[in-house]
């Protein structure tokens, strides 16, 4: 059993080397076919490798001709464009060329010219010594025979003489001021005016009628009863809560309030419009609507002030301080609208101050504020322009405007340009046709007190009030004065209507002298 055991053993050992034999032999086939295969593929990459390598090399080749190609087209046309460039150089090198030449023939030409002008002069000035001399030689003479007609020493004559001279000179110098002043004046007022004209030919606002009293329109006669109310109680209450008088007369189918302050009587207004309209009149129901009107009136005052300066391009006041510009809406000078008034003096100070090449912004800030005193100024005591003033320092204002707030009157020095802006621009404003209403008494009275100051001078045959007071014509008889005492005149005049005359903007005052020669043919 165990021979059989080693017999199997040994058969299996031999089948298993055999068989490793048969495999380690197939396995040296195949590893021979495989690399034979590999052989074969690696000389195909290779071949085309080659090819690739040869087509690409070609490639290369033909982009870089083509770049090269590009790049000669580049340079050819860069070429030609220096060439032309250079070409145009040189024709303005040459036409320069020709222009010195022609230039230093014309020099040489001048020169020559100069040169026998000289001489020409030398000559001359030569003839003209010898002509001294002998003139020098003739007035010695002639003094000497002078002398003896007028049997005058030689320095009474230098005496008469220079009294002569001194009379002549001053006659000749007063005529030359007088000709500077007046070139002067005219370059001055003619900036000045061309200025203020193309500000004011820019600038045009609406101004309104000075008044104390509104009349509200009733539906009927029977609605006066209800607003006097028992025993007058509505119309007290009324009065009593709007502190406006209520005038109830024979007006048909109107009642007039009457107040100083405009805003009071604004209110009230609109109160008793809100009564009328809603029928119920009793001293509870006055005392809501009052109220409520007053709150209305609060926001149209802030609003009025906020379009002013939306309008102007105003920013970074103070609520208050354009709460106060809104109540120069409802206040009126000379029947002159103050809030219109403010933003047309704002408006005129930034034209002329772009003009003048100022900050036109601070300008308009200036005369926006310069009458903002005028709100208060009737709880306040002092001028409107010290009021303002103050007012206006409370809140940090800067000090251009403060300035020209207080000093648009000439209550206090100005300082800088901005006050003297809003000054011209207040006075323009004020003084243009239509801009303020004057009684028709006072009007008359002030031209006849206009004409008879101008008649007061000697020398003046007439005088005319006209141009609706803005300029006064004076006639001057020419036997008692001359030209240059029609100028001082004139300046006379100018300064006793300044001390003795009180006038909105100014007065031009024009003398006129005149030499009239009549003949008849007969």
């Amino acid at each position: 059993m165990t021979d059989n055991i080693l017999v199997l053993i040994v058969i299996a050992a031999v089948v298993a080397g055999a068989s490793f034999v048969i495999a380690w032999m197939a396995a040296k086939r195949l590893s021979q076919k495989n690399i034979q295969e590999a052989t074969a593929d690696a000389e195909r990459l290779v071949s085309e490798a080659k090819k690739e390598s040869e087509i690409k090399r070609k490639e290369a080749r033909l982009e870089a001709r083509e770049e090269f190609l590009k790049l000669k087209s580049e340079f050819d046309r860069e070429a030609e464009a220096k060439r032309r460039e250079l070409e145009s150089i040189d024709r303005a090198v040459q036409e320069r060329e020709n222009e010195v030449a022609k230039r230093a023939e014309f020099l040489d030409n001048r020169e020559r010219e100069l040169n026998s002008r000289d001489h020409s002069l030398q000559t001359r000035d030569k003839g003209i010594q010898l002509r001294e001399n002998e003139l020098e030689k003739i007035i010695a003479t002639q003094n000497q025979r002078l002398e003896k007609i007028a049997q005058m020493t030689p320095e009474d004559a230098k005496k008469l003489l220079m009294d002569n001279m001194v009379s002549a000179a001053k006659m000749d110098a007063a005529l030359h001021i007088k000709q500077i002043k007046e070139k002067a004046e005219q370059d001055a007022e003619k900036e000045a005016r061309e200025i203020i004209l193309s500000a004011i030919y820019r600038c045009a606002s609406d101004h309104t009628v000075e008044t104390t009293v509104s009349v509200v329109t009733l539906p009927s006669d029977e609605m006066k009863g209800r607003i006097i109310g028992r025993e007058g109680r509505n119309i007290r209450s009324f009065e009593t809560a709007t502190g406006v008088d209520v005038i109830v007369d024979d007006t048909p189918e109107a009642v007039i309030l009457s107040g100083y302050d405009p805003v009071r009587r604004e209110i009230a207004r609109m109160a008793l419009e809100k009564l009328i309209s809603d029928g119920r009149i009793h001293p509870t129901r006055i005392e809501e609507v009052v109220e409520k009107s007053q709150k209305e009136m609060e926001v149209i005052v802030t609003e009025a002030g906020e379009q002013a300066c939306f309008e102007l391009g105003i920013h970074s006041l103070h609520p208050d301080v354009v709460r106060m510009l809104g109540k120069l809406h409802f206040r009126t000078s000379y029947g002159q609208n103050v809030l219109a008034h403010s933003k047309e003096v704002a408006m005129l100070c930034g034209l002329m101050a772009a003009e003048l090449e100022l900050d036109a912004a601070l300008a308009k800030r200036c005369g926006l504020l310069h009458d903002i005193g005028k709100a208060i100024d009737r709880e306040t005591e002092g001028t409107h322009t010290q009021i303002g003033a103050d007012f206006m320092g409370r809140y940090k204002e800067a000090a251009e405007v403060i300035n020209a707030i207080e000093s648009h009157h000439n209550d206090v020095p100005m300082i800088g340009p901005y006050p003297v802006l809003v000054q011209a621009a207040d006075a323009v404003s004020g003084a243009r046709p239509g801009a303020r209403r004057e009684p028709l008494e006072a009007y008359i009275k002030r031209l006849q007190q206009l004409e008879e100051l101008a008649d007061s001078f000697k020398g003046v045959s007439k005088a005319y009030a006209i141009q609706a007071g803005r300029e006064i014509r004076v006639i001057v008889e020419n036997e008692h004065l001359d030209d240059l005492a029609t100028s001082v005149l004139a300046g006379d005049i100018a300064s006793r209507i300044e001390q003795e005359m009180q006038y909105p903007g100014q007065i031009k005052v024009t003398v006129v002298r005149e030499t009239r020669a009549t003949e008849y043919a007969k």
